[in-house]
């Protein structure tokens, strides 16, 4: 079988690295992929935006079965595009990924369905969302209602700072914007939770908790992810019962409601408060960094449950975990989640301590003239698989020091909730 993996991320090289030794798998083209991936598989250098490019590759490749890995070819289309291809292909279509590309088509499915989330309001102008300000409580949360590779989310702790997202998101930060989402501030801790479903089963596929802010102690700029851990700390067979039923099942239905078949990951990002949980929001994919996290724990060979989705048979599949604790710490480029500088060169990658337990999957880098350079703002992913949190940190912080990257910086404090420091 020829697959084909839509993305250059660290998602897609864990992706990648997963299902590479598959008995199943007779070639691996990542489209474009990055430096880690072009170890193991062949990088296709296309721009993914680009339809047609894909769907000559796929022909051209004789690609059996596609994997998408981000969320703006979902969200553009790209599953209903390639419908008159005989390709096979993980991932939902347009209409069922209006959950991420439209964060005001999510919250009006809460509301009507009664998925438990925060009060909301829709604006359509600058003036009219300050007007609202004038009268809110604070801290409050603004969102831009397209994708924002994570950055669209403000929490606003003062009217100065509401008002200033607003003109941001208006005049385009994230692209054009019609409206925007205004919404009260959950208090409580967050927690990502995954399932994956062909349609007609859920299966869930195991928690993670991702620290979004740069800087340590989550503060600072939101970016798309500093690291994560899994499982969750929160996470108890009462509080996945709820997720479960009060929150997946009714977002399901509500689309088969509206003629939408759902097919591929679903990431809820959750506020749990109290043993109860609320629907931040949805991503239509595996999370980055969490997917980095939770695919080394996974037992069950990946190619076959992502194939049992897309033929419908989910439901014979057993979905098989290790129990060990997984951390992931993300390697940035300097100056990340703002200017930072590109071709940048990282040396001791090959001096690394790399095993089945100690990872090292690349995001932002390409190869070029038998080097590698940086060229994104999240670089690489460390990830190490313990017993427990605290040595699965001390593994990735010794390979960091052996990699001494000084371009670079991570938080030193991922995991802190889950580890005595």
């Amino acid at each position: 079988m020829n697959v084909g993996i839509i993305g250059s991320g660290g998602r897609e090289h864990a992706i990648t690295h997963s299902i590479k030794s598959s008995k199943n798998v007779e070639n691996i083209y990542c489209i474009p992929g990055n430096a880690g991936t072009n170890k193991i598989a062949k990088n296709i250098e296309i721009n993914i935006n680009n339809f047609d490019q894909i769907k000559s590759l796929i022909i051209e490749k004789s690609i059996d079965f596609l994997i998408i890995g981000p969320e703006k070819p979902l969200v553009d289309g790209l599953v209903d595009y390639l419908k008159d291809t005989k390709v096979k292909i993980f991932g939902p279509n347009k209409a069922a990924s209006q959950l991420e590309g439209s964060k005001i088509f999510t919250k009006n499915l809460c509301k009507k369905y009664s998925i438990p989330t925060a009060n909301f309001g829709v604006f359509q102008s600058s003036s009219q969302s300050k007007k609202f300000l004038e009268k809110s409580n604070y801290p409050i949360v603004i969102k831009a209602d397209g994708l924002a590779a994570g950055k669209g989310v403000y929490i606003c702790e003062d009217k100065n700072s509401a008002d200033q997202a607003v003109d941001e998101i208006f005049d385009g930060k994230f692209g054009f914007a019609e409206n925007i989402l205004i919404e009260e501030f959950l208090d409580g801790e967050e927690m990502s939770f995954f399932i994956i479903t062909d349609g007609v089963s859920i299966k869930k596929f195991e928690t993670a908790q991702d620290h979004k802010r740069v800087f340590e102690g989550d503060k600072g700029k939101n970016t798309g992810g500093m690291g994560a851990y899994s499982p969750s700390r929160l996470i108890n067979e009462s509080l996945e019962k709820k997720i479960i039923e009060k929150i997946i099942k009714p977002t399901l239905q509500g689309l088969k409601d509206q003629n939408i078949d759902y097919v591929g990951f679903l990431y809820a990002g959750l506020m749990i408060k109290d043993n109860e949980p609320y629907l931040i929001e949805y991503n239509v994919r595996m999370g980055d960094p969490e997917c980095q996290t939770i695919l080394p724990k996974l037992k069950t060979e990946l190619l076959e449950i992502l194939l049992s989705c897309v033929e419908k048979t989910l439901d014979k599949i057993k979905i098989s975990w290790s129990n060990e604790k997984s951390l992931c710490v993300v390697l940035c480029s300097n100056g990340y989640p703002d200017k930072y500088q590109k071709n940048v060169l990282i040396n001791n990658l090959d001096k690394l301590d790399i095993s089945k337990n100690n990872l090292c999957f690349h995001a932002g880098t390409i190869s070029r003239n038998n080097k590698i350079l940086a060229t994104g703002g999240r670089v690489l992913n460390f990830v190490s698989l313990s017993d427990d949190f605290s040595s699965a940190r001390k593994k990735i912080f010794e390979n960091l020091k052996i990699l001494n990257w000084d371009k670079g910086f991570f938080r030193k404090d991922i995991g802190y909730k889950v580890i005595d420091l």
